[in-house]
């Protein structure tokens, strides 16, 4: 019976493949990246960027349940006009729908909340990544789609990246114009 619940909970979580990220729906573009797409991202990014003073295997573990439970409650944005403490409820209500089966519930649970916290170092590299990537990923729609204009996105990524490295990593693609 728990090998059921559990492959239910798995299936409800592969849906993260399949929903796109709002913000760039949002902004007007088609055929965007989806939340595990992001999640991946943020992930790869930790894995290359992770500081060595920081717990590397919590900031993965963090970067890939950073977003969660929006296989459940979706892709929430500013322009959804949801307050911030009814999306936290609405994504920690999922994440325990989510992990109720799970063996690491409360591991997930606790990564999770430190992440929305920002509670630590940890929390706060994961959260440079998350917009690391956004500006990125900007980058990339702006080299398809000549009409996007990805520097609301970057600017909004360069407020939230304390980190040098990251902002020049940032910083290098606005409108489109990388380094040789």
């Amino acid at each position: 019976m728990i090998f059921l619940q559990l492959r239910n909970e798995l299936l409800k979580t592969f849906k993260l493949k399949e929903i796109d990220r709002a913000g760039w729906i949002n902004s007007g573009l088609k055929n965007v990246e989806s939340v595990a797409a992001h999640s991946w991202g943020v992930s790869y990014l930790a894995l290359l960027l992770c500081p060595e003073e920081l717990d590397r295997n919590k900031v993965l573990s963090m970067s890939i349940v950073h977003d969660l439970g929006e296989a459940i409650v979706g892709d929430i944005t500013p322009q959804d006009k949801i307050a911030k403490n009814t999306k936290h409820k609405l994504e920690s209500e999922a994440i325990l729908e989510l992990t109720h089966s799970s063996k690491i519930k409360n591991e997930i649970i606790d990564l999770w909340n430190e992440y929305e916290g920002n509670s630590t170092p940890e929390a706060n590299f994961v959260k440079a990544c998350d917009k690391l990537d956004m500006a990125l990923q900007a980058t990339l729609y702006n080299q398809e789609n000549d009409d996007f204009d990805p520097t609301e996105f970057i600017e909004s990524a360069l407020k939230k990246i304390d980190d040098e490295c990251m902002r020049l990593l940032a910083s290098a693609t606005v409108n489109g114009n990388n380094p040789s």
